[in-house]
């Protein structure tokens, strides 16, 4: 027994060992690759501008030699700029792999990227992205008793241009290619009003509300969406106050044909030594589907007075990152397949034997021209589904009316299959015997 349980701790302490190695041989691989950000360690703390990101980064440098005096002295010789060197370059991975909604999204986008990784990381190119360095170091640290050493410093990241050189090298689907696929969505901002106001009202009263709509559509059409601004007109008025519909907003995204509507809010929350921050919140829906997109919050700094300036800062950190999900929630669209919703009315006096087998061909047809659906709801006189269909096989609605039409007619029901209206994404379509 004794010897048994020798071997089972020799065996136990070679099984610790061997991890140990492989960790360090791993590690030792990193730290001796220039090419590649070694520390990844740092945060993104607000967003400048629609097209700068500010982050903070932290860049290592472990001394190279055989010795530790070799160490010491290639750490006080070329240290610091190493060190810098791995924060820039740790600048930019945090906004290609850090946060909920990175730049990178997939598992192929980042494939493809560690294939040119070196491009992005490479001296001359970090200065394109980076529009400003901090002078002086937030942190400056040597580590293992002086033979490596950790910097910190603040840093903006021109967003724009890097995306557009991923988009160049093929790593990640550009803007252009994904608003083609989605049909140019047209995007409408409006307030997240209580259900005794119209977010027209909300607009016309709430001077910080008409600030925050505008920053959220000025960042938009910067980036070169198109936005629609509801006007406080009476057709409008009249148009809501004559729908017992009480969520104004999707009332309204759906009267005038934006494909995307965005709703928010905000509050101010005091600080300390009298200062406040506002709190912007922002949810994205598409208007057909009803589908959530992306919701976020932004934080503007705590100062005294200023508070537009606070609004901008909270909205243009919101905005952003809901646009990231948004994206991202396209370039999903553009692998299973864009989204469109039916809702069908079967014939009224009809027994139920009659509704099943209605129900039945309609759900084949369904399935014979799309990827992938959902029911949401079937009952005797209603079919409520989601629908994901190929976008090179239809381009636009109409396409798959008609491509359902004709699918439905294959199964010789002996109804017709009609519309009432087509509205982007949303098909309410009518069983008629």
């Amino acid at each position: 027994m004794k010897r048994i349980s020798t071997i089972c701790l020799f065996g136990l302490l070679l099984l610790v060992l061997s991890c140990q190695s492989g960790q360090s041989i791993e590690t030792s691989s990193l730290r001796n690759n220039r090419d590649i950000p070694l520390s990844r360690r740092g945060s993104i703390l607000e967003v400048v501008s629609p097209s700068e990101i500010l982050v903070q980064a932290y860049g290592e440098y472990y001394g190279q030699g055989s010795s530790i005096r070799e160490q010491h002295k290639d750490v006080n010789e070329q240290g610091t700029d190493m060190a810098l060197l791995d924060a820039r370059r740790t600048a930019v991975y945090l906004l290609l792999f850090a946060g909920s909604d990175p730049l990178l999204s997939t598992e192929r986008e980042r494939l493809l990227f560690d294939q040119q990784s070196m491009y992005f990381y490479a001296p001359e190119n970090l200065r394109r992205y980076i529009t400003y360095e901090e002078t002086l170091f937030s942190s400056r640290l040597l580590l293992e008793e002086g033979t490596a050493i950790r910097v910190s410093k603040r840093f903006t990241i021109h967003k724009d241009r890097l995306l557009a050189d991923l988009t160049e090298r093929n790593i990640i689907v550009g803007q252009t290619a994904l608003l083609q696929t989605v049909g140019n969505p047209i995007l409408m901002v409006l307030p997240d009003a209580q259900s005794s106001k119209s977010p027209i009202s909300v607009l016309a009263e709430d001077v910080v509300a008409r600030q925050s709509a505008t920053v959220i559509q000025s960042y938009l059409t910067s980036k070169g969406y198109e936005v629609v601004v509801p006007e406080q007109s009476a057709e409008l008025s009249q148009l809501i106050s004559s729908q017992q519909i009480t969520d104004y907003a999707y009332q309204l995204a759906l009267a005038i044909g934006s494909d995307i509507y965005l709703t928010f809010s905000g509050y101010t929350e005091e600080g300390a030594y009298g200062t406040s921050r506002y709190v912007a919140t922002l949810s994205a829906f598409e208007t057909t589907t009803g589908r959530l997109l992306g919701s976020e919050t932004g934080y503007s700094k705590e100062r005294t007075g200023d508070d537009m300036v606070s609004v901008e800062e909270a909205f243009n950190g919101a905005i952003d990152r809901v646009i990231t999900r948004i994206m991202n929630y396209w370039k999903s669209d553009m692998l299973k397949g864009i989204q469109y919703k039916f809702i069908v009315r079967l014939p009224e006096q009809i027994d139920a034997y009659d509704a099943e087998s209605l129900q039945r061909a309609f759900l084949q047809a369904v399935s014979d021209i799309s990827l992938s659906s959902r029911e949401l709801i079937i009952t005797d006189q209603t079919i409520d589904c989601l629908v994901w269909v190929d976008p090179d096989a239809y381009d636009r609605a109409l396409g798959v009316y008609q491509a359902l039409q004709d699918a439905f007619n294959r199964y010789g029901t002996g109804a017709a299959l009609t519309r009432t209206s087509i509205n982007r994404k949303l098909l309410q379509l009518v069983i008629r015997n």
